[in-house]
């Protein structure tokens, strides 16, 4: 099989990743303690995937601690900027992928690695050539800077076939609205981690937003 097929083969994975999420939590954490006060919190009010962003020195180590304390969360690895990242995102036991962006090199890595991507893109031409490609799911970045719900909706005529996940400046408010849409398979936010609540460690709070998540995906399925 080559790349292509493979990566072909992989999309049903993505997309069922996506769907089941429906509201997928962005996590960016400062220790594995953290990452796991914050799992919790989330998988007691319904939410059982989430995106942990590589942007901390702790995000590795704490996808490996969360897949072991919690085996049945699925772990993505976000914010993935290079080939590098994908192979340790790997090793880290991450679920799958998913880049705020698509560069040639980052395409290529997503391509063969064995893990369903959602690959970043925020144009009618990035989305081409990602569906050019072979994949057909993509995170749509910064969506609500990049015309939300409008720009999804213009999206969704000529690229039918593509499942978006949009993230950035989505808010429990809107998120309905968004997943109303027959392009979106889900959405990326992290309202129902706001930082005055992980600062206080009231996790309670945490919980209670998951919960509010979770009916709003209840209501669209």
């Amino acid at each position: 099989m080559d790349t292509h097929d493979a990566l072909l083969a992989r999309q049903p994975r993505a997309l069922e990743l996506l769907r089941s999420a429906g509201i997928l939590p962005i996590l960016t954490v400062d220790s594995v303690a953290q990452s796991q006060a914050i799992a919790d919190a989330l998988l007691q009010g319904g939410l059982h995937s989430i995106e942990l962003t590589l942007r901390t020195p702790a995000a590795l180590d704490a996808i490996t601690a969360l897949k072991r304390a919690f085996p049945t969360l699925r772990i993505g690895a976000g914010t993935v900027l290079t080939p590098g990242q994908v192979r340790a995102a790997e090793d880290a036991g991450a679920d799958f992928l998913v880049t705020p962006g698509t560069t040639p090199v980052l395409r290529d890595a997503l391509a063969t690695s064995a893990l369903p991507a959602i690959p970043g893109a925020g144009t009618p031409s990035e989305m081409l050539v990602l569906a050019e490609l072979g994949f057909r799911v993509a995170k749509f970045f910064p969506a609500a800077a990049l015309g939300g719900t409008t720009m999804l909706k213009a999206l969704h005529g000529p690229l039918a076939e593509l499942r978006l996940c949009p993230t950035g400046g989505i808010s429990e408010a809107d998120a309905a609205s968004y997943l109303a849409l027959p392009n979106v398979a889900c959405i990326g936010g992290s309202w129902m981690l706001a930082p005055a609540w992980l600062a206080a460690g009231d996790y309670a709070k945490v919980r209670d937003s998951a919960a509010r998540a979770r009916a709003i995906v209840d209501a669209r399925n």
